[in-house]
């Protein structure tokens, strides 16, 4: 309805990009009082792949991993949840997966990230199989994967593979100032492939470095939609945590709201945000309904320790939208 979706398709998404470790602090506090942490499969894509597995789609994956512990671990975790990962590739020796140690504090969480030179930075144009990225109705791209090359000119790659073979491209920019080495580069390349894409996804945080050296949006989110949707771009989705979501297509603007939670950690919220507001979209939803979805799966995640582990199932879903009450912002 909202994405040109080929039906015919076998399989539903393939993600693209960073799938690593997750250590996350149990004792509730600064990080340097922290004595034991627990360990997950993280990163953006990974933990929105898992999520959709977990919502009833067929998922593929396209990535690199350590080949250590810490490689086998995230392939057999992506595996156990039903993610397809016979293309997930092995780094050469000496390159590691990266790592993310994340701080669990009463009013906020912060995290460390350890990502030179790490394993999924280096997906590389050879690795990619057309065939099998033409199985799927979409391709999930993380703007993480732009930050350094070979993993960048693969993500070009890989969009125009899809979209020579009708496969609708999901953008998801998910900005983390560390993996970059200028604001001006991430505005450049993110900017780049957002023009590619069918659906891009980030929060306003994240589309104001898209657009640093464009001056587009300046903040605005009708403006930042407006030059996306010019670019030929479906639908740009504005996720603006407590206040929601907006929305916006040719058809017009959609404001999100929000259910509540009992949160535990503010990690994980976008990922689930955007497994099942694709989910929705997948199936022809109105996008209300998929931003109820949307709404529902970020609470749920959010209220859980881990990302990965916290994503859930459409059942759960479906019973946590039947039994709290959809709050939309005051002003749109």
């Amino acid at each position: 309805m909202y994405l040109n979706i080929d039906s015919g398709k076998l399989r539903d998404v393939v993600a693209f990009g960073r799938a690593t470790i997750d250590l996350y602090a149990n004792e509730i506090g600064p990080m340097e009082d922290a004595v034991t942490f627990h360990k997950y499969v993280g990163g953006s894509p990974a933990n929105t792949a898992v999520a959709m597995s977990r919502l009833g789609l067929s998922v593929g994956y396209i990535g690199k991993v350590s080949d250590d512990q810490f490689g086998r671990f995230i392939t057999r975790y992506l595996a156990k949840q039903g993610v397809d990962v016979s293309h997930i590739a092995l780094a050469g020796p000496g390159i590691r997966s990266g790592v993310t140690m994340g701080e669990i504090l009463p009013d906020r969480c912060s995290y460390l990230m350890y990502r030179t030179n790490c394993a999924d930075l280096h997906i590389d144009c050879a690795q990619l199989d057309e065939s099998y990225l033409a199985s799927h109705k979409l391709l999930l791209i993380s703007g993480t994967s732009l930050s350094h090359s070979p993993a960048r000119e693969a993500v070009f790659h890989a969009i125009s593979l899809a979209r020579r073979n009708h496969v609708a491209v999901a953008f998801d920019l998910d900005y983390r100032e560390d993996t970059w080495d200028t604001v001006e580069e991430a505005s450049l390349y993110l900017s780049l492939a957002a023009e590619k894409a069918d659906l891009v996804l980030g929060t306003r945080d994240e589309f104001d470095v898209m657009e640093h050296l464009l001056h587009t949006g300046n903040q605005d989110d009708a403006k930042s939609a407006a030059w996306l949707l010019e670019k030929g771009v479906s639908v740009v989705s504005i996720k603006k945590g407590k206040k929601g979501s907006h929305v916006f297509t040719k058809e017009g603007k959609t404001v999100g709201g929000i259910y509540p939670a009992q949160v535990l950690k503010t990690f994980g919220a976008g990922d689930s945000y955007s497994s099942a507001f694709l989910f929705g979209l997948l199936h022809n939803m109105e996008l209300k309904d998929s931003l109820r979805y949307a709404a529902a799966a970020s609470s749920i995640t959010i209220s859980g320790h881990s990302c990965s582990d916290s994503m859930p199932t459409l059942e759960q879903l479906e019973d946590y939208i039947a039994h709290h009450e959809y709050v939309l912002p005051d002003t749109p």
